[in-house]
């Protein structure tokens, strides 16, 4: 087998093992069960943001 034929090959391998451990990695965390999210995050955040302000001269 020449060269080519070879990288091809080995790279075909590389990715058949990346896809099969990114489902499996997938079907893990999608089968945990889901838990109640936490009081402390159950607000948006948004109450206590800082707020910018622009103020632009209409004379401009």
């Amino acid at each position: 087998m020449d060269r080519s034929k070879v990288v091809a090959i080995v790279t075909g391998v590389i990715s058949l093992v990346l896809a099969v451990a990114y489902l499996l990695l997938v079907q893990f965390l999608d089968s945990r069960p889901m838990r109640p999210i936490s009081p402390d995050l159950s607000s948006n955040g948004f109450d206590d943001a800082p707020v910018a302000v622009i103020v632009q001269n209409a004379n401009e």
